[in-house]
């Protein structure tokens, strides 16, 4: 049995506790053996944490009922900050000096900022929040932080696809595919022992143009048969002639680019149309 807390540290450590496990179950008993606090304690602390979670738009507190029962954190994110971060990335993405060469534009400082991350995989759990998923995955390289901090909310492992098969990662299954943009024959890989038969995976990227990388691992999920039950990008191109894939989310889209003037237009993607909270 733990030894006893004031009321207000084991409010915070419980809080903390759930923070670091979201979609865990957590059952009653492993706090009241912790605080050595009665169950109903308990409880009564949880019905205050909730109403702060709720309160804060930080996510929501379900309590499953019966012997093997407990509470759940599901990692949510409010409409309103969810817009308020979305417009702040697109006012960054529409700084000039970003422009490179092929319609692209430079993402990396974004990519690599924790806060900003956190923030964006936040949304991305909430977009997502109602589909059942095994796994987060996404193709090597700028995606991965982005897959990550999705994943981090989400408490589910990261699947890379490779450019390149690795000899550490043993047994690959390989497909070409066609890129979107460029109309190129590509190769994209992905180890058979980290994708489990019939997952249910959840694809996130940097960037969409036509769509060719995102059809590119769709079809590699097909060899696994594995199910894809969503997939959100940071930002999409808004001037595709033809996009290979229709069900995605976008955070932001490129809505106009002028290279010979410099001029980025960029607004906030279908995002909120798909939120659930």
């Amino acid at each position: 049995m733990g030894r006893k807390l004031r009321r207000s540290s084991r409010l915070v450590d419980m809080t903390q506790h759930l923070l670091e496990h979201p979609y865990k179950l957590i059952p009653l008993t492993l706090f009241a053996e912790q605080f050595g606090s009665a169950k109903s304690s308990i409880s009564e602390d949880l019905s205050i944490i909730k109403e702060l979670f709720e309160y804060k738009g930080s996510g929501l507190l379900k309590t499953v009922a019966g012997a093997a029962g407990g509470v759940k954190y599901i990692p949510l994110l409010k409409r309103e900050l969810a817009e308020t971060v979305v417009q702040e990335i697109c006012v960054a993405l529409e700084k000039s000096e970003r422009l490179l060469p092929g319609g692209y534009l430079y993402m990396s400082d974004i990519l690599g900022n924790p806060e900003t991350l956190n923030k964006i995989g936040k949304i991305m759990a909430t977009v997502f929040a109602e589909r059942e998923i095994d796994v987060v995955m996404t193709v090597e390289t700028k995606g991965i932080p982005l897959a990550y901090a999705t994943a981090n909310y989400l408490n589910t492992p990261v699947v890379i696809v490779r450019r390149d098969s690795k000899v550490t990662e043993g047994s690959v299954v390989s497909i070409n595919y066609v890129s979107g943009s460029s109309k190129r024959i590509q190769t994209m890989s992905l180890a058979r022992r980290v994708m489990p038969e019939k997952s249910k995976v959840l694809i996130i990227d940097d960037f969409m143009k036509a769509g060719g990388t995102a059809r590119g691992m769709i079809d590699l999920l097909k060899e696994f048969n594995a199910k894809v039950v969503g997939l959100g990008v940071l930002a999409e191109a808004a001037d595709v002639e033809e996009r290979l894939i229709d069900d995605y989310v976008s955070l932001a889209k490129i809505a106009h680019l002028d290279a010979r003037n410099r001029e980025i237009k960029v607004n906030p993607g279908n995002f909120l149309s798909q939120m659930c909270h």
